[in-house]
């Protein structure tokens, strides 16, 4: 255990981006001692430092099936706790920092074999964001509503994120920036064909028009196509109500659907069954 908490020592600092404690490995015969113990199981521990009134702190991400719980410990506790929880329950900890990294692997008879690594860019690297809020740089900002996505229930009318639509958002953002890669490639002579096939209730849709359109200034004819009634109307009543005029829903089938002029880009998400076929098929047309 000495060398483990050696190593903690010295990676437990300002410095540190994160460590990952992982590869579940009970071991036998091994006793709690009376330093502190982490108080949620765990498949997998992240670990980063943040500062809470001026106090450098270790957050301690404990990862369990589909459940996330957080513990902030000083300098002290964490590694008390992370040298205990490591030899009885874990085989490997990565360690990432500002200049240099580890890897550390346990072995079943609790035998630690460890590699270092200095980074050569070291002197190029940022220093690590400790605040406990820190604010993703998302293409869409948080804190600042988006019609659309205060309508689907993503946003708040205030622009906060609603917590349990908070992967909707991310995967939004992450959406976009693949469009923002391919931005170069598309037309700036004449108004951009995009077509969505399997819309849906269309969040990526209207993500990818008010990214060009309102952000980026583009002219744009987007289409999306779904089969479902009910849902193509509902887009479209959306699309009116923001004053989207290149934007337009219509219901179909995807194998069925007959372009009308050149189509600049094909997107899809989810298609179900012979979708994603036909899908790239007309793409490919």
């Amino acid at each position: 255990m000495e060398e483990i908490k050696t190593l903690l020592e010295e990676y437990l600092n300002d410095s540190l981006y994160q460590m990952v404690i992982s590869g579940p490995c009970a071991r036998e015969g091994k006793k709690e001692t009376k330093g502190h113990s982490l108080h949620q199981p765990a498949q997998k521990r992240k670990v980063r430092p943040l500062l809470q009134k001026n106090e450098l702190l270790f957050q301690v991400s404990s990862y369990d099936k589909s459940q996330v719980f957080h513990e902030n410990l000083t300098k002290e506790e964490a590694i008390e706790a992370l040298a205990e929880d490591t030899l009885r329950h874990f085989s490997q900890i990565q360690i990432e920092g500002k200049e240099k990294g580890a890897s550390v692997l346990v072995s079943k008879k609790g035998k630690v074999t460890l590699k270092r690594k200095i980074h050569k860019d070291a002197e190029k690297r940022q220093g690590a964001d400790l605040s406990h809020n820190r604010t993703k740089r998302y293409l869409l900002k948080e804190g600042i509503p988006v019609p659309f996505l205060v309508d689907l229930g993503v946003q708040t009318p205030q622009g906060k994120v609603v917590a349990s639509r908070y992967d909707k958002f991310r995967q939004i953002n992450r959406f976009l920036e693949f469009i923002a890669d391919v931005l170069p490639a598309l037309p700036t002579d004449r108004p951009v064909h995009i077509v969505d096939f399997g819309c849906g209730k269309s969040y990526l849709t209207f993500a990818l028009y008010y990214y060009l359109h309102e952000l980026q200034g583009r002219s744009l004819r987007v289409t999306g196509l779904d089969r479902k009634a009910d849902v193509i109307a509902a887009c479209n009543g959306l699309a009116q109500k923001y004053g989207y005029e290149g934007l337009r829903f219509l219901q179909g089938e995807i194998a069925d659907y007959e372009q009308d002029g050149p189509v600049d880009l094909v997107v899809t998400l989810h298609a179900c069954d012979t979708a994603t076929d036909y899908a790239l098929y007309q793409a490919m047309k």
